[in-house]
């Protein structure tokens, strides 16, 4: 009887096995699936965000060289461009339900290459081909390298998937892990904000290490949230569990303090430099607390991770790139001119400019020396003496003009 039922049971088993192999491949191509649809989704965001915002630029540019006394705000273009912002950033919202942490973050660089490409378009000036190649070559070479960058985040992602419920979410949050990363990033958080706030010291790395580290956790919550959001459309519902509200209010808090954060950076640095230094610490920062909260990285073979470090340096190189090649401001040097007063004399027509000295001296327009200008420029002395009273009750005058030859 054992023998003759054997051969059933080995019958049975097989479509059990052949089912069994099958699961994998369509597991790995669907995950892949997910995290194409998810970095699609960044993509299009960040390059609609970067539409707007240089689109709302536009209005205001537009508006302040015109006559037109209109706010910004009654305008079609400005609305347009809030419209378009909107839109990309519910892309980008929605990218993180689909695709991990690690793999969304990165892909920001498309705004910068977004960027730097309209501004080429819209440059007023003309350029002939070599001056236009020598001028553009580092933005050229910038967008290149993100672009390459950005290809091989797709391919050599990480393929975490899994579901955000509560549950889910509140395990990793209580994890050992990420207790422990919360720990390190509370500690970073304080020291950095006291050298900023009691040393005054106002260094662009430190600002933007604050900027990156109040990120980390926004793109956090922002999974969260976005992955259960995500889950209760397919049919489960998960925003009646407190788990939601409290990253919903982390997502909120913490935005709104980065945006500060980068408000006071932009007061003292150039914005190029906030782009490429914020990029680089801020990517950093997000993928460490995806690999510790999400453990995106974790099933993950060597290789895969070599490639996708090797992408995301590639990808900082470009922006790094992109905006050292912008315009830097140029400093205002004041600059007296003495004829614009009325009936004032000037030293215009002998080819002498007053110009204010940029030394220690606080004398704006003193010449060093002034024994070589004629007598005409030498000043004329106005001591002030007393009053003094004649015998009959006459006052006599206050003061009295004192000449002086150019010996005294």
């Amino acid at each position: 009887m054992e023998g003759g039922n054997s051969p059933s049971l080995q019958l049975q088993q097989l479509p059990l096995a052949t089912a069994a192999v099958s699961v994998q491949p369509h597991t790995d191509s669907f995950s892949y699936k997910e995290n194409l649809i998810g970095a699609l989704l960044a993509i299009f965001g960040h390059l609609v965000s970067s539409i707007a915002l240089n689109l709302q630029k536009y209005s205001h540019i537009r508006l302040a060289g015109s006559k037109d006394p209109r706010a910004y705000f009654r305008t079609k273009t400005w609305w347009s461009g809030l419209l378009l912002l909107v839109l990309g950033e519910l892309g980008v919202f929605s990218s993180y339900a689909f695709a991990p942490l690690s793999l969304i973050v990165p892909l920001s660089a498309v705004s910068v290459v977004a960027s730097a490409i309209i501004g080429i378009i819209f440059v007023k000036e003309k350029w002939k081909p070599k001056e236009f190649l020598r001028r553009y070559v580092l933005s050229f070479v910038g967008c290149g390298l993100a672009v390459v960058g950005t290809y091989l985040l797709v391919t050599f992602g990480p393929n975490s998937h899994e579901k955000m419920t509560a549950e889910n979410i509140t395990r990793h949050l209580v994890s050992w892990p990420f207790l422990l990363y919360m720990l390190v990033e509370i500690i970073a958080f304080c020291l950095l904000l006291y050298f900023y706030k009691e040393r005054n010291a106002n260094y662009i790395v430190i600002i933007l290490l604050l900027v990156a580290l109040l990120g980390s956790m926004t793109v956090v919550t922002v999974k969260a949230v976005a992955g259960m959001v995500l889950v209760s459309i397919q049919g489960t519902l998960q925003l009646d569990s407190p788990i939601f509200y409290i990253m919903l209010v982390c997502m909120i808090a913490t935005a709104i303090y980065q945006a500060t954060f980068l408000a006071q950076a932009s007061q003292l640095y150039d914005s190029a430099q906030i782009s490429s230094i914020g990029y680089i610490l801020s990517t950093t920062a997000a993928i460490s607390a995806g690999a510790t909260f999400y453990l995106d990285f974790m099933g993950e073979d060597v290789l895969h991770i070599c490639m996708f470090a090797l992408g995301c340096l590639i990808a900082f190189l470009g922006v790094f790139l992109i905006t050292r090649n912008r315009k830097k401001p140029v400093p205002f040097e004041p600059y007296i001119s003495m004829d614009a007063m009325p009936g004032m004399q000037n030293m215009h027509d002998k080819g002498i400019a007053v110009q204010p000295e940029l030394k220690a001296s606080f004398s704006y327009g003193a010449l060093e020396n002034n024994d070589s200008m004629p007598e005409i420029y030498t000043p004329a002395t106005l001591p002030i003496v007393q009053e003094q009273h004649g015998p009959k009750g006459v006052s006599a005058p206050p003061y009295r003009v004192l000449e002086h030859s150019k010996k005294e």
